[in-house]
């Protein structure tokens, strides 16, 4: 909190009349009264607000500052200045503080301090002039009456404006907890007491979104406003530093497209829908996707976890996958590498075209008779397991993949 001292200054060399300030005296409790009276009246967020207690308290704290305005004028030339007026400036700090704290704008506050120096003003310039104060005097006072509110004024700005930041810090701060316990999987109770610490209202579902920090704001912009952002210092297993991680509330059904379009031309990858309190799973999934690499579609849109199903569920243990492959494969083993790969893509397109000839030759830019001859040397190698359920389930999951790629890792 700044102190101003330029004004208290000045009110040191005022001379007021001893009678004239008794006067004021006698009257403060009036004022303060008819004070608090006009800004109820005048000022909407307090319209209500004052009464009962709270007017009493407010009528005595408006008493107590126009008192130590005349402490400051009665003071002599050698006091310090400064000495009444530091509890009047830390009360005007405590009270924008608690205004902020009430929910109430600074513009009320700002409201409440012109009408008071107007309504005091009236009732001192009243005094003073029955006291027959010299009018150089009296328009010394009424400046430095001005100058003194716009001090107490300042202070109260100062004292709402850091309980804001501070707020908000603390809010910051309590928001990314609660998304760290999200990612991790914290239990529900958990994570029940950290939304209400965060003032941050439980969706039911919430979807995550990674995408390049580089195009976090704009995307943010459009967002849901109690969307939640993992911060580059928040100790999340995020699977790149340049990645950002968004919980997006409520973003089901219907509203997934709408989602989509936000994100197109971001590169995000756009995970599952999950219940709020299970968000680390949807989280596990877009991470897996993005770590395998798949294509984001040509046309911007991001890339749909939901699209791609069974290569996630493919990839999620690389080494099994390898193991089936080897198995499935292993009639090609004994053949030349660029038989064995002929073969194996032949048969993934068989699989997948449930045998229809002119579809696998298609597929493979060959003539049908070519798929024939393929086809034939395979029932050599494979025998009735091409016919075989569990063998044919087999085949199928280790070819999810053309020969040409390698499996997911």
């Amino acid at each position: 909190m700044t102190e101003g001292t330029g004004a208290t200054y000045r009110a040191a060399r005022l001379k007021l009349d001893e009678r004239v300030a008794d006067a004021l005296r006698d009257r403060l409790p009036l004022l303060a009264d008819r004070t608090v009276t006009a800004i109820t009246a005048e000022v909407p967020s307090y319209s209500g607000a004052l009464t009962g207690q709270m007017r009493a308290k407010i009528a005595n704290a408006v008493q107590i500052a126009l008192g130590t305005f005349l402490q400051l004028i009665e003071r002599p030339r050698t006091a310090d200045p400064s000495t009444p007026l530091v509890p009047a400036l830390e009360a005007a700090y405590a009270l924008g503080s608690g205004e902020a704290r009430s929910g109430r704008s600074m513009d009320a506050l700002l409201a409440a301090y012109r009408v008071g120096a107007r309504v005091s003003w009236r009732e001192m310039a009243a005094t003073t002039v029955e006291g027959g104060l010299a009018a150089a005097t009296v328009a010394e006072f009424a400046e430095l009456m001005f100058a003194y509110i716009d001090e107490l004024s300042a202070a109260s700005v100062a004292g709402h404006s850091d309980e804001l930041a501070s707020a908000g810090r603390a809010r910051r701060r309590n928001l990314e907890r609660l998304t760290q316990q999200l990612l991790a999987g914290e239990r529900e109770e958990v994570l029940l007491r950290s939304a209400e610490r965060a003032d941050w209202p439980p969706p039911q579902t919430l979807t995550v979104v990674l995408l390049p920090r580089a195009n976090l704001r704009s995307a943010l912009a459009l967002l849901d406003e109690h969307t939640l952002e993992s911060p580059e210092d928040l100790p999340t297993a995020e699977p790149d530093a340049e990645l950002a991680v968004l919980l997006v509330p409520d973003a089901h059904g219907d509203r997934r497209r709408q989602l989509a379009r936000v994100l197109h031309g971001r590169r995000a990858v756009l995970g599952p829908a999950r219940p709020w309190t299970r968000a680390a799973y949807a989280y596990q999934r877009a991470v897996r996707a993005h770590a395998l690499g798949i294509d984001h579609p040509a046309d911007g849109a991001p890339l749909d976890t939901e699209h791609h199903l069974a290569e996630l569920l493919l990839g999620t243990d690389p080494e099994t996958l390898a193991d089936l492959r080897a198995r499935a494969l292993a009639p090609l083993a004994g053949l030349p590498p660029a038989t064995a790969d002929r073969l194996a893509e032949t048969l993934r397109s068989w699989l997948l075209h449930h045998g229809r000839r002119d579809d696998v030759a298609a597929d493979l830019f060959v003539h049908p008779q070519t798929v024939r001859y393929r086809m034939g040397k395979l029932r050599e190698l494979y025998g009735d397991r091409l016919t075989d359920p569990a063998s044919v389930l087999d085949l199928t999951l280790a070819l999810a993949y053309p020969v040409s790629a390698p499996p997911p890792s």
